[in-house]
């Protein structure tokens, strides 16, 4: 059996637009993943580490543990052998209070790269390939989080080519979830259930070409 960290915030975490619930495993991305390559055959186990609020390497100044590469290299050790990391991260980057740029997300990025090739995993484990995957392109904010996410949409031109850009200087694997999706209808910055299952169909054909090339 081969497992994959998913290694996101609350877009991946599945909470429901305009609520604070959450999607049921199989209903949310992970979930969907897990569900369609287990379905075609392959012995997988998805393994989330999806935390709302999550930045790339930024802290929230209200709430505790939202940097990304906090503790990241010990959530790969504790997860080990992994076969495959999924990144999907950048979107609280661009909330009110942080005056980031795509360049800046990015570079966060490319330091979770970085932590991940470094973990303290045990001798002999393998270093898990990483597929970073690029947030569907905000759309105007709009219930509850209007606030927090006032501007994001405009702060965040470029992402998914500053990415990509990092993607391929430390040569991983990348997507860009705005090739399928956009944000969803109802506050713009998440994703609504149809679209958890139209990103998750996506990504298990992109995992399963990955897993099948470590074949």
């Amino acid at each position: 059996m081969k497992q994959i960290l998913v290694y996101g915030d609350s877009l991946s975490w599945g909470i429901i637009p305009g609520s604070r619930k959450r999607l049921a495993f199989d209903k949310r991305l992970p979930g969907v993943v897990e569900k369609q390559l287990l379905a075609q055959g392959h012995a997988i186990r998805v393994i989330e580490n999806c935390l709302n609020g999550r930045r790339t390497v930024w802290s929230d100044p209200y709430k505790p543990g939202r940097d990304g590469s906090d503790g990241l290299g010990q959530a790969i050790e504790f997860c080990s052998p992994l076969a495959l990391v999924v990144l999907m991260l950048g979107t609280n980057d661009f909330q009110v209070m942080h005056h980031h740029n795509a360049w800046m997300s990015s570079q966060g990025m490319a330091k979770l790269v970085t932590i991940i090739r470094q973990a303290p995993i045990e001798p002999g484990m393998p270093v898990p390939d990483i597929l970073i995957v690029a947030p569907p392109k905000m759309l105007s904010p709009k219930g509850p989080v209007a606030e927090k996410f006032e501007g994001a949409e405009h702060k965040c031109i470029g992402l998914a080519e500053a990415l990509k850009g990092v993607a391929e200087e430390q040569q991983v694997y990348f997507f860009d979830a705005s090739d399928v999706t956009e944000a969803s209808r109802v506050d713009g910055i998440h994703l609504d259930e149809d679209q958890h299952q139209t990103l998750g169909l996506a990504l298990s054909e992109v995992i399963k070409c990955i897993i099948e090339l470590q074949e």
